[in-house]
């Protein structure tokens, strides 16, 4: 493995700084990650020298901006193994990504008596979207419930689909217990009853190497704020044959190929027929900025950096008095835990006063925290910047905190 803690922690500005007299421990990267300085500057280059609108103008700022966000898209491509740059949709982040699916793909294809399956550990964007469309529809949501240790009752599929199930929705990994779901599996199975399937890589994507053709999935769906990119900005993957047939969900400028009154109107091709409006073209850019750095760093050294990191920082934490940590021992990003019977938000304030910048609450998963019986945890997770000094300060101020509120 080559892999440079101390040269990659340089290249993100923000944690130089110190919160309450401390330095700043971050430990919050699977809500949102921070950003190098390639990211930060390769969005401030093209505000300065670059900005022009895109697919609009023949004159060469905006050819040269078209340019770039067009190779972001081939950029993305080659990222998720996909087969094309046609399958590459430019969105908000994964809960657009999820809509933009369930709004066109969900509203266009199913019928009263039809049904999806999604999971318990689900991120709410993996939940609530289609719960909408099948109140729309008169389709029926069924759930594949997950085991006391935190990992899909897998063994459950089967029942659950019958003639009128239409998709399979499933996160890659769960953004509260860090659970590395067998997608592969799951997809070909769902694949072999005649689904379609949607995988949620949300926080799958930046500690993994991710292909989409070996998951053979027909949506992959990832945030670029996760992964070290900026805000507001994502990927939708689709597969080809499949964006191919579906309607747009958005309408207005760029997604038209021929407008009439007072009706008529035709759409261009995808994926640009599911790109309504001016883009993000700055977010593209600096998101193509973060896929090449930890593209430079090689994915397999993030994974493999992580995974000392994780399984240091479980043993640490497993020593705390009073904790109780919830998801599999082998995981990625995130520790789940509560501290004796302190609630979540009370932890996280200690915490942040000893400059330890944690997640608490329900973490848009709230079936999770009832299949735990609890109403928040607390949420620790570590990215590929972090170190093993910051996992025994967490350690240590969960300990300082239960001598101080006993329990």
């Amino acid at each position: 493995m080559n892999f440079d803690l101390t040269r990659v922690r340089a290249d993100f500005p923000i944690l130089a700084r110190e919160v309450n007299g401390q330095p700043l421990a971050y430990l919050d990267s699977a809500a949102s990650a921070q950003k190098p300085l390639v990211v930060i500057n390769a969005e401030s280059h093209f505000y300065q020298h670059g900005y022009a609108a895109v697919h609009r103008g023949i004159h060469t700022m905006s050819a040269e901006a078209t340019t770039e966000m067009e190779n972001v898209r081939t950029q993305a491509a080659r990222f998720l193994n996909a087969a094309s740059p046609e399958e590459i949709v430019f969105v908000k982040g994964t809960t657009e990504g999820i809509n933009l699916v369930a709004n066109s793909w969900g509203a266009s294809q199913l019928q009263p008596g039809d049904n999806l399956i999604i999971t318990a550990m689900e991120h709410h964007a993996n939940i609530v979207p289609w719960q909408m469309v099948a109140a729309r529809t008169g389709a029926e949501i069924r759930v594949l419930a997950i085991t006391d240790d935190g990992e899909l009752a897998t063994e459950q599929l089967a029942s659950l689909i019958d003639s009128r199930t239409r998709l399979l929705a499933v996160t890659h990994v769960s953004n509260v217990l860090g659970t590395i779901n067998p997608v592969e599996a799951l997809v070909a199975q769902a694949k072999a009853a005649g689904l379609i399937t949607l995988v949620d890589g949300a926080q799958a994507v930046m500690h993994q190497k991710v292909d989409v053709q070996a998951i053979d999935c027909d949506f992959y769906v990832f945030s670029g704020h996760k992964i070290y990119g900026p805000s507001g900005i994502g990927i939708l993957y689709g597969r080809k044959t499949v964006l191919d047939t579906l309607p747009p969900w958005e309408g207005g400028g760029s997604m038209i190929d021929v407008v009439t009154l007072p009706e008529g109107t035709t759409y261009g091709k995808a994926p640009w027929r599911f790109e309504a409006g001016s883009p993000n073209t700055a977010g593209i850019i600096g998101l193509g900025a973060a896929l090449a750095y930890v593209e430079e760093l090689g994915l397999e050294n993030i994974q493999q950096r992580e995974q000392i990191l994780m399984r240091y920082a479980l043993d640490k934490l497993a020593s705390v008095p009073g904790i109780q940590m919830y998801g599999p021992q082998h995981r990625a990003g995130v520790i789940a835990f509560n501290l004796g019977p302190h609630h979540a938000y009370d932890v996280g304030s200690f915490l942040d006063q000893y400059g330890i910048a944690i997640r608490t609450g329900h973490h848009c998963a709230m079936p999770l925290m009832k299949h735990y019986g609890v109403p928040a945890m607390c949420r620790a997770s570590f990215a590929m910047y972090n170190s093993e000094e910051e996992a025994d300060r967490l350690a240590a101020g969960l300990t300082r905190i239960h001598r101080l509120l006993g329990g």
